[in-house]
């Protein structure tokens, strides 16, 4: 028997801005829509630093874990997508900032190119009582 599946949405987050929720819940597990740095108020990309733009995503991911009932503490998997793998350090500053031990399984990749010009985006999966 398939569980049903819920839609998260929070005003906290950034809106869709295509056809996807900003995440999913089936049981215990939620998965997180990809996080730009939105501001969820504006609908507008925050700065153009990359450290300011990492704290918005994470920031972002932590109002739709909260609807789905957890927390950024609750991620299993974390999926990083940066257009410059030069700011690996500043990346793992910040996350050290927001995640502490367990820490999640986590991907970083380089691409060539993010909705709205963004420097970075996030995707995650969670799982929560």
């Amino acid at each position: 028997m398939n569980e049903p599946r819920d839609v998260i949405h929070t005003d906290q987050a950034p809106q869709a801005i295509g056809p996807y929720s900003q995440a999913i819940r089936v049981g215990q597990t939620a998965y997180i829509s990809g996080q730009i740095p939105l501001d969820p108020v504006t609908g507008e990309l925050v700065g153009d630093d990359f450290e300011g733009q990492t704290r918005r995503v994470f920031d972002n991911l932590q109002a739709v874990a909260r609807a789905c009932g957890g927390d950024l503490k609750d991620i299993v998997k974390l999926n990083i997508f940066v257009t410059d793998l030069s700011h690996f350090q500043v990346l793992n500053a910040i996350m050290s900032e927001y995640f502490c031990s367990p820490y999640p399984a986590r991907a970083a990749i380089e691409v060539a190119g993010l909705p709205k010009g963004s420097q970075v985006e996030m995707d995650a999966v969670l799982v929560v009582s």
